[in-house]
């Protein structure tokens, strides 16, 4: 799968699980730039990434997601 494929599919479970279609996302973008995106959210989009690729993250990966980019390059890692 390639990167973009991966960006548009998580940008997609962030707009539904945040209910807000509005979202655009880039490689940079964090949970300070999403009012929506807290700590309750972020466990509700790991799941729903881990399930919508059929993969799962350790502890210590979920913890060391600073962006948006972390969480793609781990899935394409993952996928790879």
């Amino acid at each position: 799968m390639q990167a973009q494929e991966i960006i548009t599919k998580v940008t997609d479970i962030f707009k539904y699980v945040l209910d807000d279609d509005t979202i655009v996302l880039c490689e940079t973008t964090t949970a300070t730039d999403i009012e929506e995106w807290d700590s309750l959210s972020h466990i509700q989009l790991i799941g729903a990434i881990e399930k919508q690729f059929k993969i799962k993250f350790t502890a210590p990966e979920i913890r060391g997601f600073k962006n948006v980019g972390d969480i793609c390059n781990t899935i394409h890692r993952k996928l790879s």
